[in-house]
């Protein structure tokens, strides 16, 4: 639980959090694999015709207003020794391990939510087409079984293609293009006491935080310009860790939630327990806006470099996002989304559950960044993602927002903060469903 790198403040147990810069387009690092100009993403918009076979002008109006429109055709239409249609990754791509283990795990812990009461009561408030609970059930148990008998990418989508119907979100321009973000569960020293080197705390949930008169208090009303202050106010007591640095507990607000290793060697886990009342401002932004750093092409990484070298600036920038995110340990508990269930890395999304179904199953496509193993470097490549709708954040707002988990520890980190691309989702239900 915002872009390129706007950061978000979560609404969920480990709410995605984008990045901390905001939404700007950035130039891909690296090759994209594929053929030719009309096998790129242009091939994958939302056709116009699909928004517009209404007859009669007003419901037209209300199509287009809708989230998910049905496409006709399927959206597998790869050229020649185009590979980014087919998810490769399954059975190992790009360096990266198979992991078709993981998405079964996955598929498992969205079914596991849709069978429970909370996934019952949100979906009698979704109403999207006829997109309901049991059609969404029976949809991921169809897909787990196709994706225990396919031996390929290749035969997985021509049996997607056979038996289920895509749903592609109208994105930010009703044309189809969404943008994607990432987070990631990044890895902190930490104390459960304060000493002079761990001083920077982060909290528990305030007990009595349902009674908070509102407008609440701000980010600096609550912890002070340099992060300290809070111990003398209303959070005092409520101290769950300490960490080294002003920018790690931050930060961990931006993701959600955090891994800690403890002075004396082991590790326990903090994840999301709720927030003031506020949106997320992202300081990204800010430094942009005072032109300390360009607006085109910012990144986390720029944004780091940038406190690493002006740490005395995090007091004047961190208090400028009023938003502020308490914690619960989880005791080693993997990172959870907005459904309750642990996300799984590379195969959970988060999307604003206002209008898209929890818990379903989506696919994606874009350029995403991945480590060259040759070289060390990181380069973008469109690919496609069998992913779970598993949770939201306070700045994934519209048809037009995805933020993608990456995972745990530095790699993760270093490819969720350069992450911002353009690209396509899709809901898949079966066809023939009674």
């Amino acid at each position: 639980m915002k872009n390129k790198l706007a950061v978000i403040a979560r609404t969920a147990i480990c709410l995605p959090i984008a990045p901390i810069i905001l939404l700007v387009p950035m130039q891909p690092l690296g090759h994209l694999a594929l053929s030719a100009l009309e096998c790129r993403m242009s091939r994958w918009q939302l056709p116009v015709s699909s928004q517009t076979q209404s007859q009669d002008a007003a419901v037209q109006q209300q199509t287009v207003q809708l989230p998910l429109v049905p496409i006709q055709k399927s959206p597998f239409l790869c050229c020649e020794g185009d590979t980014s249609c087919l998810d490769n990754q399954l059975w190992g791509e790009n360096g990266q391990p198979p992991d078709k283990k993981a998405l079964l795990t996955a598929a498992d812990k969205s079914l596991q939510y849709l069978f429970s009461s909370n996934a019952d009561a949100a979906y009698q408030r979704y109403q999207v087409r006829n997109i309901t609970r049991p059609y969404v059930i029976k949809s991921l148990q169809r897909f787990r079984e196709l994706v225990l008998k396919s031996k390929s990418a290749a035969d997985l989508n021509a049996a997607i293609a056979r038996e289920f119907v895509f749903y592609q979100s109208v994105g930010r321009d009703n044309k189809g293009s969404v943008l994607f973000t990432a987070y990631y569960e990044p890895v902190y020293a930490a104390s459960r006491v304060p000493t002079a080197e761990y001083r920077y705390p982060v909290y528990r949930l305030p007990p009595d935080i349902g009674v908070w008169q509102k407008p609440h208090p701000t980010r600096l009303e609550l912890e002070g310009s340099d992060g300290l202050q809070a111990s003398i106010g209303r959070l005092r007591g409520l101290e769950l860790f300490w960490f080294r640095d002003r920018l790690e507990p931050y930060l961990a607000q931006i993701q959600g939630s955090a891994k800690l290793q403890l002075p004396d060697g082991t590790q326990t886990t903090i994840g999301y327990a709720g927030s003031t009342a506020y949106n997320y401002k992202s300081i990204g932004r800010e430094l942009a806006n005072d032109g300390k750093l360009p607006l085109e092409g910012l990144t986390m990484p720029k944004i780091l470099e940038y406190f690493q070298k002006y740490p005395q600036e995090l007091n004047v920038y961190i208090p400028r996002d009023p938003s502020f995110v308490f914690f619960q340990e989880n005791h080693g508990a993997p990172a959870q989304g907005s459904i309750r269930v642990p996300l799984t890395a590379e195969r959970s999304i988060a999307t604003d559950k206002s209008l898209m179904p929890p818990g379903a199953l989506a696919l994606i496509r874009a350029p995403f960044p991945f480590v060259n193993h040759v070289t060390g470097q990181m380069e973008h490549r469109i690919v496609s993602r069998y992913v779970f709708d598993q949770d939201t954040g306070g700045a994934i707002k519209g048809a037009g927002r995805v933020d993608y988990f990456l995972g745990s520890g530095q790699v993760a980190g270093d490819r969720a903060g350069v992450t911002v691309a353009h690209g396509q989702l899709y809901y898949l239900l079966l066809k023939s469903y009674k």
